[in-house]
């Protein structure tokens, strides 16, 4: 089953319009790990924005379990993504005068579930090693753990699918290695769908499947190589 289905997605910016993406279509299965790469200005950001909600695309249709989100009010595309997605980027974007649980518990605020999930949010800090700083406030705590309570906050709704832009841009190699570990961890134990742009090719390699773009297409899908290879194998056996 698809949990992520682009169809034919465009965006273009400026006057006269530029294509930053180009006709992307692909699926992504319930439980997937998808590396999203290519070079500086080739469209990755944008198409994990556009693929997860933050914005929208000038073309083109984005179906999440089922649903179409862009044919949604902003009003109920705002509480899907709340409820049903997962968001990390390169810089945390944790709330300076909030403890790491009270930041956890941002997403679970919003819908009124802070106090149901407060024990969620403490076990995730736990899970990731973090139980030392469940009342220190951001500046109180290393790059590498501000990245992982912001992780742990991406998770508290228990999302289908948890987008990943850059997660390791700002962080040392034992670090990066340890969100990375998570993220393996989260997708083989919960089964969450992770979608991760990523320029490092040796994280991308730690996914199931890379999708590399080039100038706002798809140059790669090695998903698209296996699913040839598999067709070819069966196909000289039944010969």
């Amino acid at each position: 089953m698809a949990d992520l289905q682009c169809i034919n997605l465009v965006k273009s910016l400026m006057n006269p319009p530029v294509r930053i993406l180009n006709d992307i279509s692909f699926d992504v299965g319930d439980g997937d790990f998808v590396a999203i790469t290519g070079k500086s200005g080739s469209g990755k950001s944008t198409l994990l924005y556009v693929a997860s909600g933050l914005d929208f695309p000038t073309e083109g249709r984005v179906i999440i379990g089922g649903r179409d989100i862009y044919a949604m009010p902003d009003y109920e595309l705002n509480e899907f993504r709340n409820a049903r997605i997962g968001f990390v980027f390169q810089f945390h974007y944790l709330l300076p005068e909030l403890t790491s649980i009270d930041n956890v518990l941002m997403p679970a605020r919003k819908l009124g579930r802070e106090r149901a999930l407060r024990g969620r949010a403490g076990e995730l800090l736990e899970r990731f090693g973090l139980s030392h700083c469940l009342d220190k406030r951001p500046a109180q705590m290393s790059g590498g753990e501000q990245q992982r309570v912001a992780v742990a906050r991406a998770l508290i709704m228990d999302p289908d699918i948890l987008f990943a832009d850059e997660p390791t841009g700002n962080l040392d190699s034992v670090n990066g290695e340890r969100i990375m570990a998570m993220f393996k961890e989260i997708n083989r134990n919960a089964g969450t769908t992770i979608i991760l742009v990523t320029h490092e090719l040796d994280y991308a390699a730690m996914a199931g499947r890379q999708i590399h773009l080039v100038d706002g297409r798809i140059e790669r899908d090695t998903a698209t190589h296996v699913k040839a290879a598999r067709k070819n194998l069966n196909r000289s056996h039944s010969q």
